[in-house]
């Protein structure tokens, strides 16, 4: 097989040392190039073929996020943000997302060894060698103009009007119903266009993407910033509300529990599934068990199999299923696998979901 070629870009020489050398020693991948800033790496893509790049944010000269809004414009490729824990480091990661970047891994260093990150770093190469390069430049393009939209409109967003009335919710025919949704590869940008759309008195929604621990709670603020409903990182022991998303907290399952007509979520550590945590397959089987028939499950963007064999789990147990459609995807892997197993009920683009939903609701 051949080695994935991978470019390192981070100002620190001895991050792009340990970097190059710990990655170096995994079979699948090769370390062409390694820059100390965006112009010394713009100098050497014209030079080197280059699979996957892994970015710093903050760098001299040019910050990393206007260097990757230029790349997403002039020669768009896979793109890993590593980047440190401070708190705008981590607003910093979610836009860079926004602009095109297929995953965020934090620097080693501080609570994070080298054991820990070169390994999930590696995984997220592989992962993001096999993005649909055209279908990212279309959805950070996209983005970037519908955040624009939402910034100048940001006061449109929420309150709703308290007399609004749903046609859709007229057709409810449980209270109990709620919706489950995971995510890997592309699923920033896959759940931000979806949560754009949410309403405010959708049912109660459990939303799991492969993102390491304090990531989590800025996609939420960010996502929340943007959608009429309310998007939280989730607790342990929250009760279910409705118009609310639940979204799992970095390194922990999370998993629908219920008594009686109380609705809670288990957050926990755990061993790793599919070498996820959060995985999908743990909130996806908790849901088969608990909501059954009242669920709507979606299946999207992301490799590997993870929330494959949960969602044919809600199937089964008569929840209504939707996998992602190859086209509209990032990394058609995980919709791709639910499908092959008849886990999925339809199979729809990203762009149709919410008003599918509506219509099952």
């Amino acid at each position: 097989m051949e080695k994935i070629r991978v470019m390192i870009v981070d100002d620190s020489a001895i991050v792009r040392e340990i970097l190059s050398a710990r990655l170096s020693r995994d079979p699948r991948i090769e370390v062409v190039a390694s820059a100390m800033d965006p112009y010394v790496a713009r100098d050497k893509l014209e030079k080197t073929k280059v699979d996957v790049m892994t970015l710093d944010i903050e760098m001299p000269r040019m910050d990393g996020l206007t260097f990757l809004r230029q790349l997403m414009k002039q020669a768009p490729m896979p793109v890993i943000v590593v980047s440190s824990l401070a708190k705008e480091a981590n607003a910093a990661a979610m836009k860079a997302l926004e602009l095109g970047a297929v995953d965020v891994v934090p620097k080693p260093g501080g609570p994070f060894s080298v054991e820990e990150v070169i390994p999930y770093l590696a995984e997220r190469i592989i992962a993001a060698s096999r993005a649909n390069v055209s279908r990212l430049r279309d959805d950070a393009a996209e983005a970037d103009r519908k955040n624009s939209d939402c910034e100048k409109n940001a006061a449109s967003r929420k309150p709703l009007p308290a007399s609004r009335s749903s046609s859709y919710l007229a057709n409810i025919k449980t209270t109990n119903q709620l919706i489950a949704i995971g995510a890997s590869t592309g699923g920033t940008i896959a759940l931000e266009a979806l949560f754009r759309e949410w309403e405010a008195d959708f049912p109660p929604t459990l939303a799991v993407i492969h993102m390491p621990e304090r990531f989590t709670a800025t996609f939420a603020a960010r996502l929340n910033d943007l959608s009429r409903a309310t998007v939280k990182e989730a607790r342990d022991g929250d009760r279910l509300q409705v118009g609310t998303v639940y979204i799992a907290p970095g390194n922990y399952h999370m998993m629908l529990r219920a008594q009686g007509t109380e609705r809670t979520l288990k957050i926990a550590s755990g061993p790793k599934v599919c070498n996820q945590r959060p995985a999908v397959d743990p909130l996806f089987d908790s849901v088969a068990e608990y909501a059954g028939q009242n669920c709507i499950a979606l299946l999207l963007t992301g490799m590997g199999r993870d929330g494959a064999q949960g969602l044919l789990k809600i199937h089964q147990a008569g929840g209504y299923t939707i996998a992602q459609d190859e086209q509209s995807s990032i990394v058609w892997g995980m919709p791709k696998e639910a499908i092959d197993l008849g886990a999925a009920r339809t199979v729809l683009p990203l762009d149709r979901m919410v008003a599918h939903i509506k219509e099952k609701l």
